[in-house]
């Protein structure tokens, strides 16, 4: 059977959720961040990273999340949660599985990492840390956020999903940093956006997912 190593407010929250979409049976092994906000040491000895999620089958151990999706469509997919091969939409929810990681959360990890550094500074000098940080947020990190978003948002325009008439791949992949992007920007001139979050957690799926993953910032 499936397990999943699974953190607590974390990307793997849509692994659940997917596995729940599809009925596959699985396990959920937790683990919580410490007061560092990084994983514990004990995911190290599942895979040598050390990142969540993770996933077990076996005798077989798959990290990061686009590979985990691809493995769990390959095996249990029969044909859902991914448009029909070599069609438009096909291509499309190909493209948002590793855009979802390799473009789209990159700057909102670098927005986070921007906000930590003067917290974690000796205390005289935060204001000076603060106000640096901020202005590359400003000249840096929001000019691609922004850009971000108007893909996000006309990207949705068709059907209200990211591939195609249906719930795929694509959106559960982006849900995340649709997620994390919210809790600064709020989407209040951005309907599709904040309808795509409405819609996502009205899904029974998701919501036994986090029943399973336990407590989500995010959601």
């Amino acid at each position: 059977m499936i397990t999943i190593h699974h953190l607590n407010n974390s990307r793997s929250q849509r692994i659940l959720w997917m596995l729940e979409e599809l009925g596959v049976p699985y396990e959920v092994k937790r683990y919580e961040r410490g007061k560092d906000m990084q994983a514990p040491k004990a995911m190290r000895q599942i895979h040598p990273l050390g990142k969540s999620p993770i996933l077990t089958d076996g005798a077989r151990t798959i990290a990061e999340t686009g590979a985990i999706v691809e493995y769990i469509l390959a095996r249990h997919g029969e044909g859902r949660l991914m448009p029909p091969n070599d069609t438009e939409d096909y291509w499309q929810a190909r493209h948002f599985l590793h855009y979802a990681e390799g473009s789209a959360m990159p700057p909102l990890f670098l927005m986070l990492v921007l906000q930590m550094i003067p917290a974690r500074a000796p205390f005289f000098v935060r204001p000076l840390l603060k106000a640096s940080m901020q202005k590359v947020d400003e000249l840096l990190v929001l000019p691609q956020l922004k850009l971000h978003l108007d893909h996000w948002e006309h990207s949705l325009g068709a059907t209200g999903w990211f591939a195609g008439p249906e719930i795929s791949v694509a959106d559960i992949m982006m849900s995340f940093p649709v997620e994390a992007a919210a809790q600064r920007f709020g989407y209040e001139d951005r309907p599709r956006l904040r309808d795509f979050l409405l819609r996502i957690h009205a899904r029974p799926a998701f919501r036994q997912g986090l029943k399973r993953g336990g407590p989500y910032a995010y959601a």
